[in-house]
């Protein structure tokens, strides 16, 4: 993301069936705010948007500091992996300052850290390790089998319609969403389940050709639905439990464009002492798995409701 992008004739509009603004001038926004504000060396400011939750996004913070990160290393180096922290909640009336570390720059690796700050004080910390192309062997797990077509499943906004777009509702989407399975925060939920949630999403529009950006959302997508899978093992949709993201890592396998569709399932494989974790993986449509994903994040249920 270092080149400066080409002009571009500003894209119209879009409404979902639920009113909310999508489409191509929405993901452009989304674009805008990952591209950041050079300070000086190693030093990035970014900002929220204007319509947003009342903390920052934790996907939002996490492809941020992954851009402060890749703009210091060579684009012959794609990320392989980040692991990050949630240190304290993010305002999202004010900048956040990224910090980066140039750790060490090796033959074959670098890596950076990022210290994502407001007010003088880090909210966020992120460790990313970039590589140099090399051969080696290759295999993957197996796409799920069953799953249907996108163009099959309502996307979020037919979903917020019948009042099941949970925390997603009243906001832009930058991303075409298409939940397969009833999310955790469903009306029509049968009750407590141990299948993964699965869900199609892509960029809703078109990304330009650029490698380090097209992860950066992904990283911002892998925040989206993930710590709910932990929810989803038990029936609490009523109970409105308190959730926040601690840690989040990601392991990227692969190419892929995230302006093509791409199969996310959500799996929690634990709970205890108040906390979840919960993995994802993502599959292009042709059935390679591109990414994953673990996250561990605070879920208290009220007493008496879990």
């Amino acid at each position: 993301m270092t080149a400066e992008p080409a002009p571009r004739t500003p894209a119209s509009t879009e409404i979902a069936a639920d009113g909310e603004p999508r489409g191509q001038a929405v993901l452009d926004d989304l674009v805008a705010l990952l591209d950041l504000e050079w300070l000086e060396d190693n030093l990035f400011r970014g900002v929220s948007p204007p319509v947003s939750l009342p903390r920052v996004f934790g996907g939002q913070v996490a492809a941020q500091a992954l851009v402060a990160a890749g703009r210091t290393v060579s684009q012959d180096r794609p990320v392989h992996s980040l692991h990050a922290y949630f240190i304290r909640p993010g305002d999202p009336r004010i900048p956040i300052v990224y910090e980066t570390e140039r750790v060490r720059d090796g033959r074959s690796f670098t890596t950076r850290r990022v210290l994502a700050i407001q007010r003088g004080e880090p909210i966020f910390s992120l460790s990313a390790s970039f590589q140099l192309a090399q051969e080696g062997l290759v295999h993957t797990e197996p796409m799920p089998a069953g799953v249907p077509a996108p163009d099959d499943v309502d996307d979020l906004g037919t979903r917020a319609v019948r009042g099941d777009g949970g925390w997603m509702a009243g906001l832009p989407r930058p991303l075409d969403i298409r939940l397969i399975d009833e999310p955790p925060w469903s009306r029509h939920r049968a009750g407590a389940s141990d299948d993964p949630v699965r869900l199609w999403l892509r960029a809703d529009g078109t990304l330009p050709d650029d490698t380090l950006l097209g992860v950066c959302v992904l990283t911002y997508a892998s925040d989206l639905t993930l710590l709910g899978s932990v929810l989803a093992r038990h029936d609490v949709t009523e109970a409105r439990p308190q959730m926040a993201s601690l840690d989040h890592a990601m392991w990227f396998h692969g190419p892929f464009r995230a302006d093509e569709w791409l199969l996310y399932t959500c799996y929690s494989p634990a709970a205890s002492g108040g906390r979840g974790l919960a993995t994802g993986r993502f599959f292009t449509a042709d059935g390679r798995l591109v990414a994953t994903t673990m996250q561990e994040g605070l879920v208290r249920v009220p007493r008496g409701r879990a």
